[in-house]
């Protein structure tokens, strides 16, 4: 009686400890840069480290200035966060920095600085002003309605690298 019941207590402490460690691995904790722009991306902490990363990869850097209490950067954020396609880019295609504050390289703000404003920059440190959204009063804003505009402009930056090779 007394082996029957050990061994059922280590069966219930093998099991309970293995479906533990699979819940563990299966429920990935959020990553605290990603700002819920995209937990399963590399986020870089600093545009001086997005700058560094781009250089040494050959890989655009894509800068999304936002601000947590802004009804339109979290519109925007929740679009871009489901999209497979951006989300995809993001992760193999470019370094990615999302910033709640300004930086102090003002190529980063060339009609003023308002969220949501996306903005890449090439691997040699170029920052893209040409590659801009569809209104003319913030040419580097997005809204959710424009997510084909800011995929076409993700694969143009894409394109302008490799032209360059």
């Amino acid at each position: 009686m007394l082996h029957s019941t050990l061994t059922l207590c280590l069966l219930h402490v093998t099991v309970s400890s293995n479906l533990a460690i699979a819940i563990k691995k299966a429920k990935r904790p959020p990553q605290t840069l990603s700002r819920g722009w995209g937990d399963d991306i590399t986020w870089v902490q600093t545009y001086e480290e997005g700058l560094f990363h781009a250089k040494k990869s050959n890989k655009p850097l894509m800068v999304i200035h936002h601000l947590e209490d802004c009804q339109y950067c979290q519109a925007l954020k929740k679009v871009f966060a489901q999209n497979e396609e951006i989300q995809e880019m993001a992760q193999n295609d470019f370094i990615m920095l999302n910033l709640v504050h300004e930086t102090t390289d003002k190529n980063l703000s060339p009609d003023g600085q308002y969220v949501p404003r996306i903005m890449f920059v090439d691997p040699s440190l170029t920052v893209r002003a040409d590659i801009t959204g569809r209104y003319s009063n913030r040419l580097f804003t997005y809204e959710p309605q424009d997510v084909p505009v800011l995929i076409e402009n993700m694969k143009r930056a894409l394109r302008l690298i490799q032209s360059e090779l």
